[in-house]
């Protein structure tokens, strides 16, 4: 901040709380002198976030202690810490040959977003919202995310997984779309070999690698019933 800014604020703090006021001439000078020096690298606002009105009115709710220069800065720096915790380098668009180059265009984006100029880089963080229209598009070229090479070689190390797509692809029903009304197993999840004991109760639970018929048939019904719609 400026002179005129630390002014501003000083003259903001006073509205707030009357003790920080300075009534002589000599003393505000220094005042203004004492915040200027250790405000100096302190913005006053910036684009992103950061506004020291905020800082100074959030410390007199929260404490019953006149402001000093110190906890603002110590708020500034906790946000430029939380800015950059929050980061992650971009990949530099440099020759990365040219290390001074790529050093250079780090050190600028990490500067911006700690002064509050730029928001930090969240591209490899799990975020909301559609696909991306490529990956769209290239989802409805292919039909999966995962390539019909690789899918095939694959297949040997799932069977089940490769033979309930091979009968969707030829329109059969698929079983695993339904749950089982006999091992009472959920959409998705394999049917289960359960032995019962004289007492009545589950002896095993292995997993089928066929689905029970009476799935099959509730698979067949269902397939039928949205094709009628």
């Amino acid at each position: 901040m400026e002179r005129n800014e630390v002014a501003a604020v000083l003259a903001y703090i006073g509205r707030l709380d009357p003790r920080t006021i300075r009534p002589g001439t000599g003393e505000a000078r220094d005042q203004i002198a004492q915040w200027h020096e250790l405000l100096g690298e302190v913005p006053f606002a910036t684009a992103h976030g950061w506004d020291v009105r905020e800082a100074i009115r959030a410390h007199v709710l929260a404490s019953p202690y006149a402001i000093l220069p110190v906890d603002v800065a110590r708020k500034w720096h906790a946000y430029r810490r939380d800015r950059l915790n929050r980061h992650t380098d971009p990949t530099p668009t440099a020759d990365p040959d040219d290390w001074a180059a790529w050093r250079a265009e780090l050190v600028a984006s990490r500067q911006a977003v700690a002064t509050g100029t730029a928001e930090p880089s969240t591209h490899r963080q799990i975020v909301g919202g559609s696909p991306h229209p490529d990956v769209e598009a290239r989802l409805a070229a292919v039909g999966s995310c995962i390539p019909p090479t690789v899918r095939a070689e694959l297949a040997r190390y799932r069977p089940a997984r490769a033979a309930r797509e091979a009968a969707v692809a030829a329109g059969h029903a698929d079983a695993l779309g339904v749950p089982c009304r006999w091992c009472h197993a959920d959409a998705g999840e394999p049917c289960r070999s359960r032995r019962l004991g004289l007492d009545g109760s589950a002896r095993g639970n292995a997993p089928r690698t066929r689905p029970h018929p009476t799935r099959v048939d509730l698979a067949v019904a269902e397939l039928a019933r949205q094709e009628a719609v």
